[in-house]
């Protein structure tokens, strides 16, 4: 089925936050009939699977006020800015800028080596929503310079337990999906 069996009818935003903007779509369906398709529209964001030099994982733990629980999960973060004409045009190079701010603001690792395992649409049926999965290796230890509003630790696990941690509940899809990607890239086990 193309694209063109789909006309939009309409297009309205219904509220703004700092965070998101939310709205429909009304688009005429293939059959000739009209429904709205409601999306919440996010900046596009990055999540480092980070590994140490001991081959250990880098996580961090943090409570999620939304779920109201506290989370082993992988270092992430917005990419504020980008060089994309929209936010589904992402570069490679802005994911990998907002890695390593990321992952050093966050946990004051500094990576030698970086780079895009993946670049996806992240729920597609709700969110206009793209996610990056950046690796970074050969990290050098330094000093976080954390966000006022993040209240983290930092751990390591070793990388052939990684996959499992991430799995033990509560857990989130950006972990575990960046995790399995560099598990299926063979990026845990060097």
């Amino acid at each position: 089925m193309d694209t063109d069996s789909w006309a939009e009818i309409d297009s309205a935003v219904e509220y703004k936050t700092g965070w998101y903007t939310g709205g429909y779509d009304k688009v005429r369906q293939p059959d000739g009939s009209t429904k709205k398709y409601y999306w919440a529209s996010l900046p596009p964001a990055v999540v480092i699977v980070a590994v140490t030099p001991e081959n250990e994982v880098v996580f961090v733990e943090q409570y999620r006020p939304t779920i109201k629980e506290q989370q082993d999960e992988l270092p992430a973060g917005i990419v504020d800015e980008h060089s994309g004409a929209s936010d589904d045009q992402v570069r490679k190079q802005d994911y990998i800028a907002a890695a390593k701010r990321e992952l050093r603001e966050e946990t004051g690792y500094i990576p030698g080596k970086t780079e895009l395992i993946q670049d996806y649409a992240v729920a597609t049926g709700v969110l206009r929503h793209r996610r990056g999965i950046v690796f970074a290796d050969q990290l050098e230890s330094g000093t976080p310079e954390r966000d006022t509003n993040e209240f983290l630790s930092v751990k390591t696990v070793p990388a052939e337990k990684a996959v499992d941690v991430a799995r033990e509940p509560p857990t989130n899809d950006a972990t575990i999906n960046g995790l399995l990607l560099a598990k299926e890239e063979g990026l845990l086990s060097r």
